[in-house]
C-alpha cells in the first residue's frame, strides 16, 4: 500500500483503510498483485474460454503459441495457455498436476448433482486454488485465512468437503478439515473481485475470473465511494495483466475513510441493499442510503438505471447552486440534501452507453498541485474532459 494510507479497525465498520494525509483527485494510492486466480468457467460448459489460465490475457487467431492441458481435456475441460512459458510458469503453480487431478474428481459429481449451479462449480475451482496457494504459499495461504468471513455448514460445504479430504494437498502436515473448508469458502464470498472482460458496448460484461487481492480486500463499501479500482486487462504486459490499481475519485482530507463501490453506483437503493446483504452480509448505512431509504418508490422508479441519471441532472441544474454548496464543502451536511449523490452522477459517472462506470481524473504530473483534468471510466477506459465548473472535495 502507499504510504499515504493506513489499516485500522473502526467500530462497527471492521478494519477500514483511512488516508493518512490529503489525498489528491486521481492519486493512486494502491496497486495489487492477486495471491490466487481462478476460472469463472462452470464444469458444465464444453466451449473453449478464450484466455490464458495463467495470465489471463486474451487467446486469439494472432496468439502464435496456444497449448492445451491435455489432463484437463480428459474431462472435457478447455484449458489454454497463451505460449509454453505460461504453460510452464503454470506448472509449478496454479495448475500443477495437484491441481489437474483435483479439478478431474470434482467435474463428474458436479456435473452429475449440481449441473445449473455455477456458484458451487467456482467453490471448487477456489477450493482448488487456495488448497494449491497452502502448498505453494503458506505465509499468502496464512494471510487468507485472516481475512474477513466467518465459515457457515450447509449441504453444498459438507459436499465439497467430502471431495476435496480425498484429495488434499501434498503439504506436509496439513489437514482439511470441515472448519477450514467452510471458512475458506467464506473468505472467498467477502473477499474476491471479479476479473472482468474488457468493455465492449451493447454487451454484458462477463467475468472472465475470480481473484483474492489482499490489500483491496480491506477497503469497505460506500454508495457514494471516493475512489475506485481499475483494470487494464488485455492492455497491460507481462505479469501486470490482473493487476488492480485503486485510485482517487475526488480529493480528502487525512484522516477519511477511503472507500470503494463494490458494484456500479447507478443500482437502486432496494437493489443495492439485497446485494450487499446477500453477499456482504450487511445493510448498508451510507448517507446516500440514509436519504433514499425515505423515498417512496415512485421517487427510486428509474433512479437506478439510464433513464433516472437524465431525470437527475435535470434536477440538479435546477439547483447546482444548493448542491454545490451541500457537497463541495468538506464538512457539507449532505444528508439535508434531497439528492446528495446528484453533483456524483453528473461529474463521476461515465454517460457512454451500457457502461455508467465510475469516472476518475489521471494521476496527477509529479510534483503538481493540480489534478488533470482528463477523466478516465473505470469500466470503458474512455477519457473525457472534466466541464465541472465546481471544485472537488466532496
Amino acid at each position: 500500500m502507499s504510504p499515504a494510507i493506513t489499516v485500522t479497525e473502526i467500530q462497527g465498520r471492521g478494519r477500514s483503510v483511512i488516508s493518512t494525509r490529503p489525498l489528491k483527485a486521481g492519486e493512486i494510492i494502491l496497486k495489487d498483485s492477486p495471491i490466487l486466480l481462478y476460472s469463472a468457467q462452470s464444469f458444465v460448459s464444453k466451449t473453449p474460454h478464450y484466455f490464458c489460465s495463467n495470465c489471463f490475457k486474451s487467446i486469439n487467431s494472432q496468439t502464435p503459441s496456444v497449448v492445451s492441458c491435455q489432463s484437463c481435456l480428459s474431462f472435457n475441460q478447455s484449458t489454454l495457455f497463451c505460449s509454453p512459458e505460461c504453460h510452464s510458469v503454470a506448472l509449478g503453480s496454479f495448475h500443477s498436476p495437484w491441481v489437474c487431478e483435483a479439478l478431474r474428481r470434482f467435474a463428474n459429481p458436479l456435473i452429475s448433482l449440481y449441473p445449473d449451479n455455477l456458484e458451487i462449480h467456482l467453490q471448487a475451482r477456489f477450493l482448488v486454488a487456495a488448497f494449491c496457494l497452502a502448498v505453494k504459499s503458506p505465509e499468502k495461504f496464512g494471510a487468507l485465512m485472516s481475512l474477513q468471513g466467518e465459515g457457515l455448514d450447509s449441504d453444498e460445504v459438507r459436499f465439497l468437503y467430502s471431495v476435496v479430504k480425498e484429495i488434499r494437498p501434498p503439504a506436509e502436515g496439513f489437514v482439511v478439515s470441515l472448519e477450514v473448508v467452510a471458512a475458506l469458502l467464506a473468505k472467498d464470498k467477502l473477499n474476491a473481485f471479479g476479473l472482468m472482460e474488457p468493455f465492449e458496448e451493447d454487451k454484458e460484461r462477463a467475468v472472465r475470473a475470480y481473484g483474492i487481492y489482499l490489500n483491496a480486500s480491506f477497503f469497505n463499501h460506500d454508495c457514494l465511494p471516493n475512489a475506485c479500482r481499475f483494470e487494464y486487462v488485455d492492455k497491460n504486459s507481462g505479469d501486470d495483466n490482473t493487476d488492480m490499481v485503486i485510485r482517487m475519485i475526488h480529493d480528502v482530507p487525512s484522516g477519511r475513510e477511503i472507500c470503494l463501490s463494490y458494484f456500479p453506483v447507478n443500482f437502486k437503493y432496494v437493489d443495492r441493499q439485497k446485494r450487499l446483504l446477500e453477499d456482504y452480509g450487511f445493510n448498508c448505512e451510507c448517507d446516500r442510503c440514509k436519504v433514499e431509504a425515505n423515498w417512496s418508490d415512485d421517487d427510486e422508479d428509474g433512479a437506478g438505471d439510464g433513464n433516472g441519471m437524465v431525470e437527475e441532472e435535470e434536477e440538479w441544474n435546477e439547483d447546482e447552486q444548493m448542491v454545490e454548496d451541500g457537497m463541495a464543502e468538506e464538512e457539507s451536511d449532505d444528508q439535508n440534501n434531497d439528492f446528495p449523490h446528484a453533483y456524483f452522477f453528473v461529474k463521476y459517472m461515465c454517460n457512454r452507453n451500457s457502461c455508467w462506470g465510475t469516472l476518475a481524473p489521471l494521476p496527477p504530473q509529479p510534483l503538481s498541485d493540480s489534478s488533470s483534468d482528463l477523466m478516465e471510466c473505470s469500466v470503458c477506459g474512455n477519457l473525457t474532459k472534466d466541464s465541472s465548473e465546481f471544485n472537488d472535495g466532496i
